[in-house]
């Protein structure tokens, strides 16, 4: 998902709230014109009515009901193709229940706080005024698409019939730019119009290609992170993450990656920065106390920052983009490459792109003691803060490590690398590469807040047991 997606999805929220309290304050003062109506002259008792605070809070509880009320019937969807005229539609019958449940309230109380006149102006209002900022968010976000900002590159994988009325389906939808249509056989001209025209998602309308190709293309897909959506012949998809859609009557199948997308994508990101934010204050000490025993205890910087040749040591993130990578430095300086030289015999994960070095001479003694009791991932609670990292994920490898990726194991480029992950609770110095890729693949695939809660707090049993040790670790 598109990062514009997300700021207005999420720009729709205090947009509501604002103009909810907005109608309440405007009606408010509007009850005071006593002839507003043509004709019609109100005698009100404008002395008995509460101060502007107190109608200014209940405002706010109110604002905050309907937002409830709105997120509960999908008014919130960050990936949202509904037509402005359906929004507006839902706004009108949503904020006609929400104010019938106010007054019912009042009524059940029987109590009415507010002027009743006020409580109709606030309603018309309401409706007024989020409509018209939901208009003024579409008219925007239409304009920045016009100004081909935020469209979608897609492609079309099968030469038929479909593929051509989905062409026409999707050519005036200005969130859409059509890339063109390939064969569905033509796996070496898929990949390279892919890297051509920076395609971004695949809608696959052959569906009768055999099971090896199809295999091929999803592989494909999940190589360059690409959004996959297919055209079923029969509905039989065993698996949890889809989406099912039917633009111009064709169905239409998504798959998608992850659970991380959209509000869970944000779910996530708040998680690693209170995390992340809190564990920098908790183990602030143990940071400062680790950083002077380092300094201490052999020469060399005390974040292992740099390679052999004085570049910057970077890891491999999301979608395979680099980033600074901070840790402890827990070798003797300058050793970095001995793991590709004269240690390289000792590497017991010979047939996988990782390097381990076996009773690795290079680890100091402060090293081995904060490898043991994984001390030295510590400031990696920084790249997390930044958002370079996740508090759980799979973990971020090196970039000559991930060059030797075959092709599906490069789907864990799918998500943020983690501090720890599934691999990490499961015995990961035992484990081998392609075992490390499926429970990563299985993270992915399944992920939910209460998965990393989990996750973190196995992290931390296991931690304590001392059974992370990391004799063999690479750098």
């Amino acid at each position: 998902m598109k990062k514009i997606e997300i700021v207005f999805g999420i720009l729709r929220i205090p947009i509501d709230i604002l103009m909810t309290i907005l109608a309440f304050i405007s009606a408010y003062h509007l009850r005071t014109f006593t002839n507003l109506l043509p004709g019609i002259t109100l005698d009100l008792n404008l002395s008995s009515f509460p101060p502007l605070n107190d109608y200014i809070q209940f405002s706010i509880i109110a604002g905050i009901f309907l937002f409830l009320l709105f997120a509960l019937y999908g008014m919130y969807q960050l990936k949202s193709s509904s037509k402005i005229s359906e929004e507006i539609g839902s706004v009108i019958r949503l904020s006609t229940f929400w104010m019938l449940i106010i007054i019912t309230y009042f009524f059940s109380i029987r109590q009415f706080p507010f002027s009743r006149l006020a409580l109709v102006y606030s309603f018309i209002l309401t409706i007024v005024l989020i409509s018209f900022g939901r208009i003024l968010i579409h008219l925007i976000q239409h304009l920045l698409l016009k100004a081909n900002i935020g469209r979608r590159k897609i492609l079309f994988v099968g030469k038929n019939k479909i593929s051509e009325d989905l062409k026409y389906i999707y050519k005036d939808n200005p969130r859409f730019t059509i890339v063109g249509i390939v064969n569905a056989n033509q796996l070496d001209n898929l990949i390279s119009i892919i890297k051509k025209k920076k395609v971004e998602e695949i809608i696959q309308t052959n569906a009768n290609i055999n099971r090896a190709h199809a295999k091929d293309i999803l592989n494909i897909c999940r190589e360059y992170h690409l959004h996959y959506h297919f055209v079923p012949d029969l509905v039989q998809v065993q698996r949890t993450n889809i989406e099912i859609s039917s633009p111009g009557g064709i169905p239409l199948i998504s798959l998608k990656p992850t659970p991380l997308d959209g509000w869970g994508k944000i779910t996530k990101r708040l998680f690693d920065i209170t995390g992340s934010l809190f564990g920098l204050i908790l183990f602030s000490p143990i940071l400062l106390i680790t950083a002077i025993i380092i300094k201490i205890d052999s020469k060399g910087d005390i974040l292992f920052k740099y390679l052999d040749d004085g570049s910057r040591v970077k890891r491999v993130g999301q979608y395979g983009n680099l980033f600074n990578f901070y840790k402890f430095r827990s070798m003797f300086p300058n050793t970095h490459n001995l793991r590709y030289t004269k240690l390289a015999y000792k590497n017991i994960r010979k047939g996988s792109p990782m390097v381990k070095i076996k009773n690795d001479p290079r680890v100091t003694r402060v090293g081995k003691f904060i490898r043991k009791w994984s001390i030295d991932e510590l400031p990696q609670l920084w790249n997390v803060f930044k958002g370079d990292m996740s508090l759980v994920g799979p973990r971020p490898h090196l970039p000559e490590e991930v060059a030797k990726y075959e092709r599906h194991q490069k789907f864990v480029l799918a998500l943020k690398p983690g501090i720890t992950g599934l691999a990490q609770i499961s015995g990961r110095s035992n484990l081998n590469f392609e075992k490390e890729v499926e429970l990563d693949t299985y993270y992915i695939e399944n992920w939910s807040i209460w998965l990393d809660i989990k996750i973190i707090m196995k992290t931390f049993g296991v931690v304590l047991t001392g059974k992370t040790a990391k004799d063999a670790q690479d750098v």
